[in-house]
């Protein structure tokens, strides 16, 4: 029997099984506490956009950096296995204005708040609430939702992936990735050299105060939102939302899924801030490449500069990379290939994007995680553009 069928045999039954269980709960009053899972929103000063997702509670044990691998393959077991309670109703609230929406068969709900009058820059907390179902004699679970709008002073904004870009998860081959993911946490699992200070450093823009937003779109499931909210805390890694996948066996057997994922999140992003220009970062594992290269192809007047992370060896790769990489930059926009943090900290120097005294953050930030995954290990490749 060949593992890939198989796989994608068992993943569809489960669905299908999950599927028929929603409906058969969806009005049935549940008899366990629910809670609402809010995710990082963003708008604009007049309109904020924010999600979440309502899942029947389960009380997940914080991580240690200590932890055996087997508390940690509960825990990601434990995630990835979440009861999500379908056509949920939930109410928003912000300065007296409320919004109700309803929730998808997965549980996931978005929705907009437009405010009576323009909003100040910064973290704006909204207050949630479900509606329906209610578990008899449970108080109504609620929740906060944080929203950012970025500052008049943001001069650009990042969009990056996650896997292989900002942290070690050889998504190019899934069964070591699952591997990863399943024996580490929050705590165990570590940035690329110098990432950390990178994006501090993109985030503060040449400035050092500019704000500029930072958007994590990525194909990881939003089981792992908790998890990855926390890597990017530990790490010190500017706040910003992230826009993920549900999980799914399209995840594991269906690249283009990834490819139309990202680029519709990208196109919301551009399309909530038509003012404002872009870093795109990703890496060479996948197909970011590709992708980035579409958005410029799309929006050339959009994306400062794209930074393509060198993980695959492969001298095809790189041919394929420089061949996007050519097409790119006569839209008069760099697509570097770039062997570590401090080659796109270097390049953004120079372009007056970050500061010049950030350099030497990202350089000890570097020597600092030199014995992360050995990711440093490949040869040193220049870039295929500049």
């Amino acid at each position: 029997m060949k593992l890939r069928p198989a796989i994608g045999r068992w993943v569809a039954r489960a669905d299908r099984l999950n599927d028929w269980r929603r409906t058969r709960l969806h009005h049935v009053r549940p008899r366990h506490p629910l809670e609402i899972v809010p995710y990082l929103g963003f708008g604009t000063s007049r309109r904020l956009q924010l999600g979440g997702r309502v899942l029947r509670l389960v009380e997940h044990r914080a991580p240690q950096a200590d932890d055996p691998a087997w508390r940690n393959l509960v825990a990601v077991y434990r995630r990835m296995a979440s009861d999500e309670v379908a056509h949920a109703r939930v109410r928003a609230a912000l300065e007296g204005l409320t919004v109700e929406t309803r929730a998808d068969a997965e549980g996931h709900f978005q929705l907009a708040i437009e405010p009576g009058g323009p909003l100040e820059a910064g973290w704006h907390a909204i207050a949630l609430e479900l509606l329906a179902p209610l578990a008899p004699g449970a108080a109504p679970a609620t929740a906060c939702a944080r929203v950012l709008v970025p500052p008049a002073s943001a001069r650009f904004g990042v969009i990056s992936d996650l896997d292989d870009t900002v942290l070690w998860s050889d998504a190019r081959n899934r069964l070591r990735m699952l591997a990863l993911l399943l024996r580490s946490n929050a705590y165990t699992r570590k940035p690329f050299e110098g990432v950390s200070a990178l994006y501090r450093a993109l985030h503060r823009g040449a400035a050092g105060a500019e704000g500029n937003p930072v958007f994590y779109v990525s194909s990881s499931p939003w089981n792992l939102y908790t998890p990855l909210t926390d890597f990017l805390r530990l790490q010190g890694l500017p706040e910003g939302p992230l826009m993920l996948k549900d999980f799914g066996d399209h995840m594991l057997f269906e690249p283009l899924d990834h490819a139309q994922h990202k680029l519709r999140c990208i196109e919301q992003i551009f399309g909530t801030y038509p003012g404002l220009r872009f870093v795109l970062i990703g890496d060479s594992g996948e197909h970011d490449p590709e992708i980035y290269a579409e958005v410029v192809r799309a929006h050339p007047e959009r994306v400062l500069a794209v930074y393509i992370r060198s993980v695959d060896p492969d001298p095809a790769r790189h041919a394929t990379v420089a061949q996007l990489a050519e097409g790119v930059r006569r839209a008069r926009v760099p697509m570097l290939l770039v062997p570590d943090s401090l080659a796109v900290a270097r390049h953004a120097a120079d372009a007056g994007w970050i500061a010049a005294q950030a350099l030497e953050s990202v350089r000890a930030d570097q020597r600092e995680e030199e014995a992360a995954p050995p990711v440093s290990a490949q040869p040193d490749i220049p870039s295929v553009a500049t």
